[in-house]
């Protein structure tokens, strides 16, 4: 014979070493999670931070740009711009506070060949030397058709390099300061420069076109009439990018800046193009190493593409925290988990002492359930007898009565009235005493007569719906509430002791309506169905409220119940509130009831 399963799971023990090994793999997944989490953030950080890098690059060109527009505007507002005006703006725009990355700003005023010679004998004047300008010559020296040529230069150290210099001698610039000029937008060749004050740093120019104020400038004729020269800025990109890396909470990022070939699409991870910046000024130019964690961003340069790349060492994305929580993780893992196997442990041990308990329980349990069902089966059985003892003892009580003090009471006032007759003319005394007695006797019949009633009406011997139609008969005497009987089948087939039943139902539901219901209607209806006979009475009152039925000392309704479960029938009693209260009892049909001879107190 195969053994239970439940007594498989009773002998299952869970082992210790099965809890260390699953506390183990617990927490090395903590671990991995930990880790891998860390180096999410890491990485997030390094993104952040390589993008608010690009961003302040983006913003610090923008401000240069910004400058450059203010500039040109400046001199198209004056018809004449001096060197004493023009170092008074610059001097006001406080460049090393405001604008650190910008190194120079110019002015470069457009001579055609004509006016070559007017042009130098006026920037030789003595108000242009006392600046601290140098003698003013164009250079290089030449004949060309037209010149741009540099006249105020801002700080006065770049001066001596750069005053009555020529941009346009150059080809490359001379088409780019021409393109700008008909085209009215900033220009830049691409190529860096070096910077006046630091020859090993790179420097990036911009210029834009500024043309008379009073002249129109919508087509490209009118441009070139109006042209007066340019304004150009250089920058320092060492500058600006170092700008953009303060407040960097990671201070191992490399960056390197690079100017994109034309035409050639960027690179994300070998830089092509001109190195313009390297932070890292020992390894200037050279390849991170593999271990290093990488990034690379584009940058607009006036049209042109930039692209910064971002390297850093792992182990600088991370704090000196941080390398102890992946096995802090660890540890909660394992100490948790052999905590919680340690309670399923003692869990599992209870269990087994519980359900060692619960059989003892259940198997008590049945056996008082058992006998508790079997008294319960006695008690009704009692109670039916019971039942049946007093209904069978009422019913010989009430024929004693009649038969008995009936009969005497009956012949007792056939004298007394025979008495009363003989007496009414002779002696009238005596006659008004007999009359006095006979009414006497009337109650005492009266009162016996509700006895018999009480105890078993005889009209029951007459069947149950005569019964029914004497009780709704008295109930409307005693209550004034009007009562409808339907009984549409006649008088039912019942025996006596299921009419007793449907009868004393009918005078508790009826005494229920009167003290409590506050019904003005009430309606009886009596029907049989196949072998079932249905007793349905309804009112119109307050309906029940709840506990009414469980309410102690209460036992009409248990007691209808009860009546209709020892014949084998159903009751149901349905209220609401201002509803009213409908109960409705179903008994099976068993045979036809005798009808013994009525006395002469059936009313």
């Amino acid at each position: 014979m195969k053994q239970p399963l439940s007594g498989k799971l009773h002998e299952a023990k869970p082992s210790w070493w099965s809890g260390v090994l699953l506390s183990t793999l617990v927490g090395a997944g903590f671990y991995a999670w930990m880790a891998n989490s860390l180096e999410s953030e890491a990485l997030d950080r390094f993104r952040n931070q390589a993008r608010s890098i690009q961003y302040n690059i983006a913003g610090g060109i923008k401000a240069c740009t910004d400058v450059l527009r203010g500039a040109a505007s400046h001199f198209q507002a004056s018809e004449e711009m001096s060197p004493q005006s023009f170092h008074r703006y610059v001097r006001g725009l406080d460049i090393p506070h405001n604008f650190p990355s910008i190194a120079t700003i110019n002015f470069a005023q457009y001579v055609p060949d004509e006016r070559r010679a007017t042009f130098e004998y006026q920037m030789r004047s003595a108000t242009v030397r006392e600046l601290g300008y140098p003698e003013f010559r164009i250079s290089p020296s030449g004949q060309r058709p037209d010149y741009t040529v540099i006249t105020l230069l801002e700080p006065m150290y770049g001066a001596k390099g750069k005053f009555g210099y020529d941009l346009a001698s150059r080809p490359a610039v001379a088409r780019a300061l021409e393109l700008a000029r008909d085209t009215g937008a900033i220009s830049t060749s691409g190529l860096p420069v070096q910077l006046p004050e630091a020859p090993t740093q790179f420097g990036m120019p911009l210029r834009l076109p500024v043309y008379r104020a009073d002249m129109p400038v919508d087509t490209v004729a009118d441009r070139r009439a109006a042209y007066m020269g340019s304004v150009g800025i250089g920058f320092s990109v060492p500058r600006l990018v170092e700008a953009a890396m303060v407040d960097t909470p990671v201070r191992e990022v490399r960056v390197r800046l690079y100017s994109t070939v034309a035409g050639t699409p960027p690179n994300g991870t070998q830089p092509n193009g001109h190195l313009l910046f390297d932070s890292t000024e020992s390894a200037a130019g050279q390849a991170p190493p593999d271990d290093h964690v990488q990034l690379s961003l584009p940058v607009n340069y006036n049209g042109r593409l930039w692209q910064v790349y971002f390297d850093a060492p792992r182990g600088a994305l991370f704090s000196s925290f941080d390398a102890y929580l992946p096995w802090l993780a660890a540890l909660v893992g394992f100490v948790s988990t052999l905590l919680m196997y340690a309670l399923f442990h003692a869990q599992v041990s209870s269990r087994r002492r519980a359900l060692q308990m619960a059989r003892d329980m259940t198997r008590e349990l049945r056996d008082s359930q058992a006998k508790l069902q079997l008294s319960h089966q006695r008690l009704r059985r009692l109670a039916a007898h019971a039942e049946q003892i007093k209904e069978e003892e009422r019913k010989r009580i009430a024929r004693e009565i009649h038969d008995d003090l009936g009969q005497n009471l009956l012949a007792l006032r056939i004298e007394a009235d025979i008495l009363a007759s003989r007496t009414a003319l002779r002696h009238p005394r005596l006659h008004s005493r007999a009359t006095a007695t006979l009414k006497q006797i009337d109650e005492t019949i009266r009162s016996v007569r509700n006895i018999i009633n009480d105890l078993r009406p005889n009209v029951l011997d007459l069947g149950l719906s005569a019964a029914v139609e004497w009780q709704i008969t008295q109930f409307r005497k005693r209550s004034g509430i009007e009562c409808d009987v339907l009984d549409p089948d006649g008088t039912p087939d019942v025996d006596d002791r299921c009419a007793v039943a449907l009868f004393r139902v009918l005078q508790e539901s009826l005494s229920n309506i009167q003290q409590h219901a506050r019904a003005t209607h009430v309606r009886v209806e009596l029907r049989q169905l196949g072998g079932t006979l249905r007793m349905v009475i309804a009112d119109n009152g307050i309906g029940l409220h709840d506990g009414s039925r469980n309410k102690n000392g209460s036992f009409g309704l248990v007691g209808i119940e009860e009546r209709m479960s020892l014949l084998g029938g159903d009751c149901s009693i349905v209220s609401r509130p201002h509803g009213g209260t409908t109960v409705t009892v179903t008994v099976p049909v068993a045979w036809r009831a005798a009808q013994p001879a009525v006395g002469v107190f059936a009313n």
